[in-house]
């Protein structure tokens, strides 16, 4: 499930204004805080988020276990280093992703399903929208 980053200010401004109506007192407050995001990924940027591998359609796990074993691909393109051209992914040098088709029943072409792997032990990465979102796959449940 992807959430959002949310962001919460102080009411400082806000009190202060609204003291200043009904007191006819200056509007004086402190500058508000920045705000702060609550991001539930390894990624910074929100349109990364999680996905428990439980939920991933079986056609990404017939993908991870032939990435597990090496292949064959049923691509030519599947290997292929990733380039992270949408920046949606932490950034890391050329060559630290790459990707693999997740086949779509019913859809003559690649479709719009990836994986994504990182070189770090775990990093998969499952895409259903050609590369706009991606969710960090969770394998342990």
């Amino acid at each position: 499930m992807r959430i959002p980053p949310r962001f919460t200010l102080a009411g400082g401004v806000a009190t202060a204004l609204l003291s200043s109506l009904l007191l006819g007192a200056p509007a004086t407050a402190a500058p508000a805080p920045a705000p702060t995001a609550v991001v539930t990924s390894v990624a910074t940027n929100a349109a990364v988020g999680h996905i428990c591998s439980s939920a991933l359609p079986g056609e990404a796990h017939t993908t991870l276990r032939l990435i597990d074993a090496g292949g064959p691909f049923p691509y030519s393109q599947d290997g292929s280093v990733f380039q992270n051209r949408e920046r949606v992914l932490p950034a890391h040098s050329l060559g630290y992703y790459h990707e693999y088709t997740v086949k779509t029943p019913g859809v003559p072409t690649r479709g719009a399903r990836r994986i994504v792997t990182g070189a770090s032990a775990q990093e998969d990465y499952y895409t259903a929208d050609h590369y706009a979102s991606f969710d960090l796959i969770d394998h342990g449940c």
